[in-house]
C-alpha cells in the first residue's frame, strides 16, 4: 500500500519541483535577452558561458565532419546577436537559439555539398594524355598579385581602423598577433568570457565594414592592362 501511494505521489512531487526551476530559468533568460539586447557587456559574456559548449555539442554531432563546429557555432552566435531583437518569447531562448544552430549548420552543410560537388580532380580526367596538373598556369604570383593584395589589406585595415577601439583590440591580438584567448585576457584583464564575446562581435563588426568598402568599390579596381 505504501509503495503504491509513492508510486502515485513521485510525478507530482517532480512536477512540483520542476515548476519553479522552469520559472527561474524563464527569469534567467528574460534578464539575458534583456541585456542582450541593450548591448550589456555582462549578458554577452553570460550568453557565451551559458550556451557555447551546448551549442558546440549539437552542431558536432550535425554535421558530418565535425572538425567543421567551430566555424558553425561562430556564424550562429553571430545570428544571436543580430537577431536578439526579433526574439518574442514565444519559446525558451535554449529552443530559439538551437533553432539557429540546427539552421546554419543545414545551411552550411548545403553549402559544402555544392561547392564540393563542383569540385574537379586535378589528377585525373587526362586529355590527350596530360592531367589538368599539367595544364595549369606556373603557381608563382605575378606583380599584379602582390598588388591586389596589398589593396585587399589596406581595405582591412581601413575597416579595422573603423572598429570600436575596444573591439579592434582583441581582433588585433587574435587575427593578426594569433596570441590565445588566455594571453588576451591576461593583457587587457578582462574575463575569458568577455574576450571571446568581444572577439565574435568585433569580427562581426569588421566583417560589416568589410562588405560596405567592397560594395562602394568597383568588383575589380585593378586590372592587369595588355601591352599594345
Amino acid at each position: 500500500m505504501t509503495e503504491s501511494l509513492a508510486s502515485v505521489e513521485t510525478p507530482d512531487l517532480l512536477e512540483e519541483v520542476a515548476a519553479p526551476r522552469e520559472a527561474a530559468v524563464a527569469v534567467e533568460d528574460e534578464r539575458l535577452v534583456e541585456g542582450l539586447r541593450l548591448g550589456a557587456e555582462a549578458a554577452y559574456e553570460t550568453l557565451i558561458q551559458r550556451f557555447q559548449q551546448p551549442v558546440f555539442n549539437l552542431v558536432s554531432r550535425l554535421l558530418r565532419d565535425p572538425d567543421e563546429a567551430c566555424d558553425v557555432v561562430q556564424e550562429v552566435f553571430l545570428k544571436v546577436f543580430r537577431k536578439i531583437g526579433l526574439f518574442r518569447g514565444d519559446s525558451s531562448l535554449k529552443t530559439w537559439i538551437y533553432r539557429i544552430a540546427v539552421n546554419e549548420t543545414n545551411n552550411h552543410c548545403r553549402w559544402n555539398g555544392r561547392h564540393r560537388h563542383q569540385e574537379v580532380d586535378l589528377e585525373s580526367c587526362p586529355e590527350h594524355g596530360r592531367s589538368y596538373r599539367d595544364t595549369l598556369p606556373a603557381s608563382g604570383r605575378s606583380p599584379f598579385d602582390y598588388v591586389l593584395d596589398r589593396e585587399r589589406q589596406g581595405l582591412i585595415e581601413a575597416a579595422l581602423a573603423d572598429l570600436n577601439p575596444t573591439f579592434r583590440s582583441v581582433v588585433v591580438l587574435r587575427d593578426v598577433e594569433e596570441l590565445s584567448y588566455e594571453e588576451i585576457a591576461a593583457i587587457l584583464q578582462v574575463p575569458l568570457g568577455t574576450v571571446k564575446s568581444r572577439i565574435l562581435r568585433g569580427r562581426d563588426a569588421l566583417r560589416r565594414g568589410l562588405e560596405t568598402r567592397l560594395e562602394s568599390e568597383p568588383a575589380f579596381r585593378l586590372m592587369p592592362q595588355t601591352v599594345e
